[in-house]
């Protein structure tokens, strides 16, 4: 290929697709202001999790007699790139009702300024609550060694730490950047955890690969959940008509559920210190103290041979 026949080709591909963005307006360049950066907004995340638990994702030590300063310097960084997302992010929602958002620059800066010290201001709330989250996985599982083991490695602790930010967010209605920060943390754990659910203190998941909580869900406190368990929707076929209902299940405190269940629906309510086997479907409320599971199925156990184990053999499912 010569260079001008290269050149030709690059320059019709070019126009092919600039003539896309014309035409897919669902998914078309925004030049009214600038779209938040995911990057940015990860690395974010990474110097929250520095404030939210020092000493432990920085190069910086937790010792008393620097911490005031480090500390500092972090919130200085998180206040300058936060407030700059929170600009475009509330730009961009602008934008969906009237053409002329950038006429509002000053007022949204000032209003994203507000939002962000307002953030900060509940850093110490956040940190109580991950606190109950630590504990709550160091009392519920025998295969933790400390508090610190958990911290640095357990994906249930990563996740709820950016739920915690992400849900001050949402509670803030700053668009677009929790949902950012919480399909992060699904993408890095494999629990995807929607920034508007309602979590209470003490809150532990077990492994978590393939958690499902949706917006709506409300958590009380000291509830336990495992691998695989969906607290969803009934359905989801009425599409935007549903926002603003409840559409996910309630788990009052004490609750437990087990892997792989799923908990459907707006109205269902787990009552306290319910138990919820593996495997169950549930679409109608619990009461309290009520243990729910699946009636085990015939396991039969065959050898090489023809002969087959004694059916005393087969076990029974256990809670």
């Amino acid at each position: 290929m010569t260079e001008k026949s290269r050149k030709e080709l690059i320059n019709q591909l070019v126009t092919n697709i600039v003539a896309s963005y014309k035409k897919e307006l669902y998914i078309k360049p925004h030049d009214l202001c600038p779209l938040p950066n995911r990057d940015v907004i990860i690395e974010i995340s990474k110097m929250l999790r520095q404030l939210l638990f020092p000493g432990y994702f920085s190069k910086q030590t937790g010792m008393s007699e620097i911490i005031e300063y480090h500390t500092g310097e972090l919130i200085l960084g998180i206040q300058d790139k936060l407030s700059e997302q929170i600009v475009f992010a509330l730009c961009l929602e602008a934008n969906k009702s009237q053409a002329e958002a950038t006429c509002r620059r000053v007022t949204i800066k000032k209003q994203a300024d507000d939002i962000t010290y307002e953030f900060l201001s509940r850093i110490p709330r956040v940190r109580e609550y991950l606190a109950t989250d630590v504990q709550a996985a160091f009392d519920g599982d025998p295969a933790a060694t400390s508090k610190d083991e958990i911290i640095f490695s357990y994906p249930g602790i990563f996740a709820m730490s950016i739920y915690r930010v992400a849900h001050e967010l949402y509670l803030l209605k700053v668009p677009l950047i929790p949902r950012i920060l919480s399909e992060y943390a699904h993408n890095i754990t494999g629990i995807d955890i929607h920034s508007g659910a309602t979590i209470g203190k003490y809150f532990f998941i077990d492994h978590g690969t393939g958690v499902v909580i949706g917006e709506t869900t409300m958590i009380g406190d000291y509830a336990k959940i495992y691998q695989g368990v969906t607290l969803g929707a009934l359905s989801t076929r009425g599409g935007q008509a549903l926002r603003g209902f409840k559409r996910h299940p309630t788990l009052e405190d004490g609750v437990t559920v087990y892997s792989g269940a799923s908990i459907l629906g707006g109205e269902t309510v787990i009552g306290a210190d319910a138990v919820i086997g593996s495997n169950a479907f549930i679409t109608k409320s619990v009461p309290s103290g009520t243990k729910v599971s699946i009636k085990n199925p015939e396991l039969i156990f065959k050898g090489n041979s023809s002969t087959e184990y004694n059916p005393e053999y087969i076990a029974d499912w256990v809670i």
